[in-house]
């Protein structure tokens, strides 16, 4: 009989930890979120590794817990510290599919994060490799759901950005200039790179087709549009297909601009959220989010960027716009690409780099800053 209550008291306690279990992974998630937003990255990452090991088998702690890894990486950032932030951010991200294979968030956070490595990918292979494995999460994110019109615009994008490069070099090396209309002038070397990339790029110009079906007033898909019909006009064989690409090309342009004229008209201008409070009796935290509009007023050194002679040629003008980290001195420490024509993002980026900024105060202490920003281009009439 002793033996028996001894029994039943371990599996009551055991039962009494699981439930207790069970309830504290909740708790510590909600701890993270609270972190998280009052911008503690490293204690929100504590507290949703704690609900993590509490409760593997439950998704919402590792999708927390990448996305808290993911945004602490810097992009471009050439540190051992930097690659292992994006190597937890992935694993968890991996470990969430491996609960729910065909949840949202962790393929679009894989393809976001991909991409993102290969932009800023210095070895040519790298980021190739990386670029087609953005590609697979967007392919995979459109299994699921073959109406999400980013992981089309996505593809598109990434058939640009990884088949540019090469044609930019081939038409410099050829002494093409970006005032020198027609096909690359070698037909080898034209030959080369349409066996290369004119089917992806046929492929990536189909995705912006089904992204504009979905949402016929998606100007950054309409902006792509243009830049792959050019790039196909420079892989035609006759003058007349360029011609017609171009034509085409300039088209979208023209579509484009008109789509972001009536957006903004319509728009009328919107307010940026205020910094969140944090709770009575909490520590100030040294990083805060404050809003684009509120802390462009605290600029004092602003830096035009050079309109970049390769988006002349192609008419494209736009907004590019970077979540931005501010140090407490004031200076920019970080810039990561939110959205923006390609041809114009290291433009944009170079020159918010020497942006200086009023540093900002939080109960009387030099604080550092996440916030976004924009830059404008506008074609020259």
């Amino acid at each position: 009989m002793r033996l028996l209550w001894t029994s039943l008291f371990a599996i009551t306690l055991l039962v009494t930890e699981k439930s207790q279990a069970a309830s504290d992974w909740q708790s510590w998630v909600n701890e993270g979120v609270r972190a998280y937003k009052a911008g503690d990255y490293q204690s929100a990452a504590k507290d949703f590794q704690r609900a993590v090991e509490l409760n593997r088998s439950e998704i919402s702690p590792h999708l927390y817990l990448g996305t808290t890894w993911m945004a602490q990486w810097i992009p471009g950032a050439a540190t051992a510290e930097n690659a292992e932030l994006a190597r937890k951010a992935e694993a968890e991200f991996e470990e969430a599919l491996k609960i729910e294979p065909n949840n949202p968030t962790a393929l679009e956070s894989l393809a976001s994060l991909s991409y993102s490595q290969a932009q800023n990918a210095s070895a040519s292979e790298e980021k190739q490799r990386k670029f087609q494995e953005a590609a697979g999460w967007y392919e995979k994110v459109l299994l699921g759901d073959p109406t999400n019109k980013q992981a089309h615009y996505s593809l598109g994008m990434i058939v640009w950005a990884a088949s540019y490069p090469d044609l930019r070099s081939a038409r410099a090396a050829l002494g093409m200039t970006p005032a020198t209309p027609g096909p690359l002038t070698d037909p080898a070397v034209r030959q080369k790179l349409k066996a290369q990339y004119f089917s992806p790029i046929e492929g990536g110009i189909s995705h912006l087709e089904r992204a504009l079906e979905i949402d016929p007033l998606y100007d950054d898909a309409m902006v792509y549009m243009n830049l792959l019909m050019r790039e196909r006009a420079s892989l035609r064989d006759t003058a007349e297909e360029y011609r017609q690409d171009i034509e085409e090309a300039d088209l979208w342009v023209q579509k484009a601009m008109e789509t972001k004229r009536s957006k903004a008209a319509a728009q009328g201008g919107t307010p940026s959220a205020a910094p969140e409070p944090t709770a009575s009796g909490a520590p100030a935290p040294r990083r805060i989010r404050v809003g684009g509009a509120v802390q462009e007023a605290n600029l004092i050194r602003r830096v035009d960027p050079i309109y970049p002679a390769a988006a002349l040629e192609a008419r494209v003008q736009g907004t590019v716009s970077f979540l931005v980290t501010i140090g407490s001195d004031g200076r920019v420490m970080t810039t990561q690409l939110i959205s923006g024509p390609p041809l114009l993002t290291e433009s944009a980026r170079d020159a918010v780099r020497h942006w200086i900024y009023r540093p900002t105060l939080l109960n009387g202490q030099p604080v550092e800053v996440i916030t976004s920003v924009d830059v404008n281009f506008t074609l020259p009439n």
